[in-house]
């Protein structure tokens, strides 16, 4: 059966993946998204896998999640993905993240005549590197570009696109922390995901009991590496709304986030 262009993988909040109020991680969840953005691209020839055995591999540029509401411990969820646009040295990603229904991938989403529910979105922005000189390559050199065979450009991604996260400099130094094993991923630089685990440890628990994560982005700058000190830099910019600005060692700016929080009545 031929692939469809839309990949649909199956997860579950496993319970040791979920915080003190019983749902999902952000982080897991972008972890999530991110094996699911690997599954997609494995299975249509130009994943991880296949992209290390000629020196190159996917680096994670943007990230935005935006949630109407996050899983709770046990639900079984799907996340959906596929490549809205390629160009030259990066491709765009999207996902939607709906609750698990009997369909398989290629089937209908409808369920019983309705649509599943939809717990939210992501988009990201992926660029292609060389693994040696750590630049930029030709995403269209893999297999005559064939990534374009898979884009699907008219399927419906309602959350904002984002756009650089501005702060001034009265952003305030909030944390410092070194980086260790844990830290570092495949590629040999700091993981995507634990930025965004050390991005949300900036606030006290006590927040999270009164605020709910809406929506979640992050533009990656510059690698940082294991050994690597990462301070954070903090500013409110709206009600409920924060940036943050992360700097390795050398002073280089590594990472620019920026969070939104409603407030659980």
């Amino acid at each position: 059966m031929e692939k469809e262009k839309v990949g649909s993988y199956e997860f579950m909040a496993e319970p040791f993946h979920c915080d003190f109020d019983g749902r999902l991680f952000m982080g897991h969840l972008g972890n999530h998204m991110l094996n699911a953005a690997d599954f997609h691209s494995t299975e249509r020839g130009f994943g991880m896998k296949y992209l290390m055995s000629i020196k190159r591999a996917w680096v994670l540029s943007r990230l935005a999640i935006e949630m109407n509401e996050i899983p709770e411990q046990y639900t079984r969820f799907r996340v959906e993905t596929w490549v809205e646009n390629a160009m030259r040295y990066f491709t765009s990603r999207n996902f939607r993240i709906i609750d698990n229904s009997p369909m398989a991938n290629g089937q209908s989403s409808m369920v019983n005549g309705q649509s599943p529910k939809v717990y939210g979105y992501g988009r990201s922005i992926w660029a292609m590197i060389d693994t040696e000189s750590r630049q930029p390559t030709d995403i269209f050199s893999i297999d005559n570009g064939a990534i374009n065979n898979w884009i699907v450009a008219d399927k419906p991604c309602p959350i904002d696109k984002g756009g650089r996260v501005r702060m001034s400099d009265e952003a305030q130094l909030v944390h410092t922390i070194d980086t260790y094993y844990n830290d570092v991923d495949i590629n040999g630089h700091i993981n995507s995901v634990k930025y965004i685990e050390h991005v949300l440890d900036l606030w006290p628990l006590d927040w999270y009991r009164d605020h709910q994560i809406h929506r979640f982005e992050i533009a990656y700058v510059a690698e940082a590496h294991g050994g690597d000190r990462l301070s954070f830099y903090r500013q409110q910019t709206a009600d409920n709304e924060y940036c943050i600005r992360i700097t390795r060692s050398d002073g280089t700016e590594c990472c620019r986030s920026k969070i939104t929080f409603y407030q659980q009545l």
